[in-house]
């Protein structure tokens, strides 16, 4: 796997854990609630994740743009369909989505390159 596919979600899931272990009742909340607004339902989780990818990139956060990148890569979502959704992305946020517009395609190259 890439380095910054593996440094990605090693940090994830080093401050998840850590944020979890404080048992915040609130904090629990919105993770779960993120889980739950992600699985299949009247919309696909493909689907679902373009969209997420879509708002995070207007948004400009690239923690979440990485997210939903690699959880689209895992759903089968191909190359074309992840630009058609940066490509919205774009047009909606404006030009000042472009520098996470690059950093969004570097990580889709680092995970078709790591083949999972």
């Amino acid at each position: 796997m890439s380095d910054i596919v593996k440094d990605f979600n090693d940090y994830r899931q080093k401050m998840n854990e850590k944020l979890l272990a404080d048992n915040n009742k609130i904090i629990k909340r919105i993770f779960n609630l993120d889980t739950n607004a992600y699985a299949a339902g009247a919309l696909d989780v493909k689907t679902k994740e373009l969209l997420g990818l879509v708002a995070s990139a207007v948004l400009r956060c690239d923690d979440c743009v990485k997210y939903h990148l690699e959880t689209s890569h895992t759903e089968g979502v191909t190359k074309e369909e992840v630009m058609e959704a940066l490509g919205i992305a774009t047009l909606v946020g404006g030009t000042i989505v472009v520098p996470h517009l690059r950093r969004a395609y570097e990580f889709w190259e680092a995970l078709e390159e790591s083949g999972n």
